[in-house]
This record gives C-alpha cells, sequence and structure tokens, in this order.
C-alpha cells in the first residue's frame, strides 16, 4: 500500500522445479477457538470441528498402484486419497454431470530429487527436478513428485493438505470429462477457480465423516488446507503465467464448492470471478508493484483520517502512537493495535506494528509459505480496532469472538473495500488482500474480540471478513449479532 495507494509485498522465491497443473506451468518455491453459530463449513451434525484430521487410523491401503511408484508412505497416501476422491465421483459425478464418470486412466509417481537419466515422463515432458502436482489432459492421467512437493506438504500443513492438492487436480480431470471449460480458449483462471471448487466438493465429503481412508475437522484441519491453497497463490497478478488465482481468489472457490456442491462449480466462469471481486485491485499500476507504505506515524495519522471518512462516526475515537493502551479497566490490551473502549481510545505500537509487516525482514520467503507480510497484513490490525470503535458507536458488545470477533472481521472488510475506492488515501493495490488473509488465517488478530479472543476456525475468520469485502456493513450486523 502507498500514499496514494497500499503496495504489495514481493518475496524472493527460490525454485528448483515447476508446479504444472492442466500442464500449464506456475513456479513453485521449493528448496527443498470455537465453532460459531451459521458457520459455512459446518453444515451437517456429522461435521466435527475438534475431531482427528489425516489418515484414518487402522484402514488398509487401497490396492491402487502408482506406475513408477516406490510404495513408500507418500505414495501411499497419495494413492488412498486418489481411491477416495475417485469412489466419490463415481457416485456422484452423474448427479450433476452428463455421462459416466471416467476415472484417470493411470496415475504416475516420480522424484524430483532423480538423475536426469532416472527420471520419467508425464505428460509429453520430462520429470527431471519437477516440484509437482498435476492433471495431463493428453492422456487423461494425474502424477505428483513424491520426494519433495508431496513431502513439504505434509510437513507444512498435514496430510490433508495431500489430499487437497490432489482433488484439485482430479478437479481438471472432472472439469475436462464434464465439459466445464467451454472451448479450448477458457481462461486458465477459470479452469483453476473450478478445481478449487471441485476441490471444495469432496472436501465437505470428507469432513462430513464419508471418506474411507480420511477425516478432516473444521478448524487446524481445514486451516492446514487453506494454509497449502494460500501457499500456493499468484504472487505477481501482473504476471501472464499467474493463474491459479490470488489467496482471496481460491478460498472463495474453495468455500464455494464446499458449501454449495458441484453445480456452482459450474457456474465460475470470467464474468462469476469479476462480480465476486467486487471491484477491487488485480492488477498493479505502474511503480507501485515492489513499493511498501512504510509504518510510521504520518501513515497511519492519514490511514485514520481515512477511516474515520470511509465509515464515520458520532464519537471518534483518539489514537495514541506511543504505544498499546495498558490501563483499560476489564479489557486485555491486544498487540500490536488495541482498543480501550472506557478511553475510546486506539493505540498503537508502532515498531511492533511495522515487523508485522515485515519491515527489516530478509525478503526470502521460506518454501510453500502461508505467510504473505506487506504493509497491509499490519494494517489490516489497525483497521480491526477502528472497526471496533464503530460497533460500540452502534453500542453493540465488543465481546465474543462468535459474536463482536466475527463481525470485527466483517466490517475489516468493508472498510478494506473502502480503501480500494479511487478516492481512497491510502489505497489498496494488488496483493493487499492477501496479506489480510495471511494475518486472519494465521493468528487472527484483524477478527478478535476487544480481549483478543478469537475463533479457531480460520476458515470461519476468512468467511466473515470475505462477507464485508463482498456485501457491506448490513450484512455484518445481520450475520454476526
Amino acid at each position: 500500500m502507498r500514499r496514494h495507494r497500499f503496495g504489495a509485498t514481493m518475496a524472493a522465491l527460490v525454485s528448483i522445479g515447476m508446479l504444472v497443473s492442466g500442464c500449464g506451468t506456475t513456479t513453485v518455491v521449493s528448496n527443498q477457538a470455537q465453532p460459531a453459530m451459521d458457520n459455512p463449513w459446518e453444515l451437517t451434525g456429522a461435521v466435527s470441528s475438534t475431531g482427528p484430521s489425516g489418515s484414518r487410523p487402522g484402514v488398509p491401503d487401497t490396492d491402487r498402484k502408482a506406475e513408477n511408484g516406490d510404495n513408500g508412505k507418500i505414495d501411499k497416501l497419495a494413492l488412498n486419497a486418489i481411491a477416495d476422491i475417485e469412489e466419490y465421483w463415481q457416485t456422484e459425478y452423474s448427479k450433476t454431470f452428463r455421462g459416466a464418470f471416467k476415472p484417470a486412466s493411470k496415475v504416475i509417481s516420480w522424484s524430483a530429487r532423480a538423475t536426469e537419466a532416472e527420471s520419467v515422463q508425464f505428460c509429453k515432458s520430462s520429470t527431471y527436478k519437477l516440484v509437482n502436482a498435476a492433471y495431463c489432459p493428453l492422456d487423461h492421467t494425474i502424477g505428483w513428485d513424491r520426494a519433495v512437493l508431496l513431502p513439504l506438504l505434509v510437513d507444512k500443513y498435514k496430510e490433508m493438505s495431500v489430499v487437497m492438492v490432489l482433488a484439485h487436480e482430479y478437479g481438471h480431470a472432472i472439469q475436462s470429462q464434464a465439459d466445464l471449460l467451454r472451448g479450448f480458449f477458457t481462461d486458465a483462471l477459470v479452469k483453476e477457480q473450478q478445481a478449487d471448487c471441485l476441490a471444495g466438493v469432496f472436501l465437505r465429503h470428507v469432513a462430513e465423516g464419508n471418506s474411507k481412508h480420511f477425516t478432516l475437522n473444521t478448524t487446524d484441519g481445514l486451516n492446514g488446507v487453506l494454509g497449502a491453497t494460500v501457499a500456493v497463490r499468484d504472487r505477481d497478478p501482473n504476471d501472464p503465467d499467474a493463474v491459479h488465482g490470488s489467496a482471496f481468489e481460491r478460498v472463495s472457490a474453495v468455500q464455494m464448492g464446499y458449501t454449495d456442491g458441484a453445480k456452482s462449480c459450474e457456474g465460475i466462469n470470467e464474468a462469476e470471478i469479476e462480480k465476486r471481486r467486487g471491484g477491487l485491485p488485480v492488477t498493479f499500476d505502474d511503480g507501485e508493484k515492489d513499493a511498501q507504505l512504510p509504518v510510521n506515524k504520518e501513515n497511519l495519522t492519514t490511514l485514520a483520517a481515512q477511516l474515520s471518512k470511509s465509515m464515520p462516526i458520532q464519537n471518534a475515537p483518539k489514537f495514541d502512537y506511543a504505544g498499546v493502551t495498558r490501563k483499560c479497566a476489564s479489557t486485555t490490551t491486544t498487540e500490536p493495535v488495541s482498543y480501550c473502549p472506557g478511553s475510546n481510545t486506539i493505540g498503537t505500537d508502532i515498531p511492533a506494528m511495522a515487523k508485522r509487516a515485515g519491515e527489516g525482514a530478509s525478503g526470502k520467503e521460506e518454501p510453500l509459505s502461508a505467510v504473505v507480510t506487506g504493509d497491509y497484513n499490519a494494517a489490516a490490525v489497525f483497521v480491526s480496532r477502528y472497526a471496533l470503535a464503530v460497533q460500540q458507536d452502534r453500542k453493540l458488545s465488543l465481546t465474543g469472538a462468535e459474536s463482536a470477533g466475527l463481525r470485527t472481521a466483517c466490517l475489516t472488510g468493508v472498510l478494506t473495500t473502502k480503501l480500494s475506492e479511487p478516492n481512497s488515501d491510502p489505497r489498496l493495490s494488488a496483493g493487499d488482500l492477501d496479506e489480510a488473509v495471511s494475518g486472519l488465517l494465521a493468528d487472527g488478530i484483524a477478527a478478535s474480540d476487544v480481549n483478543g479472543k478469537v475463533v479457531s476456525s480460520g476458515y470461519q475468520r476468512l468467511e466473515a471478513f470475505r462477507t464485508g469485502v463482498l456485501s457491506g456493513e448490513q450484512a455484518c450486523l445481520t450475520q454476526f449479532k
């Protein structure tokens, strides 16, 4: 973000391979609470917010085999995922799409660490140093790297992240045979959004307890799945090879499939994506690609003034930039920004907020990181404390993770949209929304109540924020009472 526009973070990416989806290429980095009412991720009584996530203990592995596989733990995990995905679509495919379901003709496993001579062919290309999981429409096959990519996903986001990735790739197989692409020239982002949506359909099946080999809870289980989804996002929207969508877009597509089923995936097209974006910036203007708005008193004062214009309140809060409010009766201080309802003061620890924004960091990003540092990761927390002042002015309760916390996330989404308007100073740029999404998933401070209490489900926090971004203030006040 910058004056007059927030900036976008640019991480240093280290790549040893390519991530392929439908045989298109995108660089992949690699070096080697409590449930709330009306949670869209908890739709039936069978869904658990606290149960286990991952492989079911004691269930025999599938007898499905992978070409070039090593019969190791990672291949068995991937094959069990493929088996359950195929079993699901074998039953459900014809309920939405025409014709009969056709399973993948074969699945292929390879090692990205293999020598060039030992590497195999996938989709008419060598798998030498290929860090990837993909669907190939040329021969209706699915393949994965068992040596680098899938182990890294398990290490960072647990087993269900592998299931998510393979459900996404199988989504490409489904869209191909269901003729969802409507021709060869379908926009690449539409293909990826449909595949994310179809993966969400299968995730609901798992969460409802109907998968043979896997279970999924709606707190840390779904949080891990979402982390993997955010990790494989488009970091530079101006890059012509950026096809997976932003973190915000990817999460939205998964949620559509999970909540509304396969029919909603069929409705994803360029017009639907554009409508879902709601006019938010999706590409960089000249000179702002590497820009970041420094976290200092001057810029925070400008942001505070803009917030008061974007969402005026009768009793405007005071702003203290000397630190968070330490002496606030009956209120627990939140870091790096706090709101004290007794004195109607928003206190900010500027150095701590700058650290959250990534100032002074090396610029290097961990492989497959879901952490998106940048000015709006920090600014969203500042905005959320103003949202608490708004709620106090509206005479609403400021306590309760499920009510005030999610309402705060929602109003932060409303204000985020307002900060993207042409006359806003500062104004959002492409990438800022993903910074907010990352923060909401990581610690959820921008979705906390006045005491810092937050629901444990990252999906709930993100859905509340998304509701505000797309539906406005009244939706926040109606949905989160």
